[in-house]
């Protein structure tokens, strides 16, 4: 396919015709160029999605959930040459990728059965309310949708999902270093008999893009997967119109190994969540919190496992860690590892750039930090990437003390013996999500959301339909009442 910007159901380049360059993270090959695309490309596609509102909601709920489905179905049938294309744009192991694939599927399914299950209207008891009251459903209009790089196709079926099951004409703006499944999906979309204009996609400069959805009365909602630095720039922009924010933003998660809990069943949870995507997940364990009598078999059986870690090409079936995204990616773990043993972590394993034969320097040796303290940065920003920096603790209301004090609260993970021992703490964690001995803590058929800075709003399962589609009330008083 030729990857240009897709609008009002055309492809169709930059107006300025100037492009920029997709590269494969791996090893710097040139993958494809791509619409660098601003303001003028964006008040076009707000053009196309407002012209196809009111088509759009005449498809009524069936047909739009029906196509839903079928976009799930291609994708299904394509889901090899989507992984692959996955792979080479973001770098993450083919298996991941495909992983993801059925991920982003699964956000379109949920959204379909959910929207199914919608009730078109609710009639509120009269006698409590003393009139008449019905509350539907009502689409909020055109979206604006800016997805991130790390989940390029899953985070943007995940706001798909719900918009498209009722009827909300979508602006895309896909991260510059993975654009390309995005453009991809916007074919499966046409495929499947989308309407001209409820699916539009364009590449190109942030700001300009961003200022130009912003600015814009009629996007009725933007809805971001990214940093909470980015997202303070679009509560700004907000100001203009009070455009509505769904925001899903940065975690700094805990993971808390309780005194009780099996030693193997919690380094098997912890492999699993940091290590996913080579710890690039905004959902990924960053503070490691172990009890002083476990702490040193907690090491040891963490480098083991570590060890076994295979670091390269993504294509490669035998590798599980692949290269950071960008420079600046791999530039911010350098400098974490090193900010880390300078306030005085043990580096017991990795803490380097790997050279490997043909390849980039974007690769990350897994590396495990003992020692680290509040105050270094690993603990206190997200450091995107495969390094595990673990605290020992005698005092369990201390590490929840030392879990809550950062302004964000996205997930967290308790490892423990007893049911009831992981809620206690889990009751006492201010984060969205709570993991208790379960390291992918993440369905499409659940809220995910954060507490503080993580976020606004929630996506996933039934609630996000309601940020897509507020209730509007109808009030019948003395007059209405009775009325045929």
């Amino acid at each position: 396919m030729a990857y240009r910007n897709y609008i009002a159901g055309q492809w169709v380049d930059s107006d300025s015709g100037r492009t920029f360059e997709v590269r494969n993270p791996a090893d710097d090959q040139l993958i494809d160029r791509v619409p660098l695309s601003g303001a003028s490309e964006t008040i076009k596609a707000v053009d196309a999605a407002a012209g196809a509102f009111s088509v759009f909601q005449s498809m009524g709920t069936e047909a739009r959930t029906d196509l839903l489905r079928s976009i799930s179905t291609r994708m299904d049938e394509r889901r090899g040459e989507l992984a692959a294309l996955l792979t080479r744009e973001q770098g993450k192991p083919l298996a991941e990728s495909e992983g993801e694939i059925d991920y982003a599927r699964s956000y379109l399914d949920a959204a379909a059965l959910e929207a199914d299950r919608l009730a078109p209207q609710q009639r509120l008891d009269a006698a409590i309310t003393g009139k008449e009251v019905l509350v539907r459903p009502t689409s909020i209009g055109v979206v604006g949708v800016i997805t991130p790089w790390n989940f390029p196709i899953a985070m943007l079926t995940k706001k798909l999902g719900p918009a498209f099951a009722l009827g909300c004409p979508l602006v895309v703006k896909p991260a510059e270093d993975t654009p390309l499944t995005t453009l991809l999906l916007a074919e499966l979309c046409e495929e499947a008999g989308a309407p001209d204009g409820v699916f539009n996609v364009l590449t190109g400069v942030p700001a300009e893009i961003g200022n130009a959805l912003m600015s814009d009365s009629r996007v009725r909602m933007v809805s971001f997967t990214g940093s909470t630095e980015t997202a303070r720039t679009l509560v700004d922009g907000a100001k203009k119109n009070l455009t509505r924010l769904l925001l899903e933003l940065g975690g700094q998660a805990p993971f808390i190994v309780l005194p009780q809990a099996d030693l193997d069943s919690a380094l098997d949870g912890l492999m699993i969540a940091k290590f996913r995507n080579a710890g690039q997940t905004c959902v990924c364990p960053n503070r490691i919190f172990v009890p002083d009598q476990m702490h040193d078999a907690f090491i040891e059986g963490l480098q083991r496992r570590m060890e076994q870690l295979v670091v390269g090409r993504g294509e490669d079936p035998n590798v599980t860690i692949g290269p950071l995204i960008n420079d600046r990616a791999i530039s911010l773990v350098e400098s974490h590892v090193e900010d880390a043993r300078q306030r005085g972590a043990q580096l017991v394993l990795g803490g380097q750039r790997l050279e490997l034969s043909g390849l980039s320097d974007r690769f990350y040796a897994p590396t495990l930090l003992t020692g680290c303290t509040s105050q270094m940065r690993c603990f206190q920003q997200e450091t995107f990437g495969p390094v595990c920096p673990v605290r020992s603790y005698d005092s369990l209301d201390e590490v929840i003390k030392v879990a809550n004090e950062l302004p964000c609260g996205l997930a967290s993970y308790v490892w423990c013996a007893t049911r009831a021992e992981g809620l206690a703490v889990a009751e006492r964690l201010d984060t969205g999500i709570v993991g208790i001995n379960d390291p992918s803590p993440v369905t499409a058929w659940t809220p995910f959301g954060g507490m503080r800075q993580s976020g606004w709003g929630h996506e996933g399962g039934e609630a996000v339909l309601h940020e897509y589609a507020p209730p509007k009330t109808y009030s019948l008083g003395d007059i209405g009442r009775g009325l045929p």
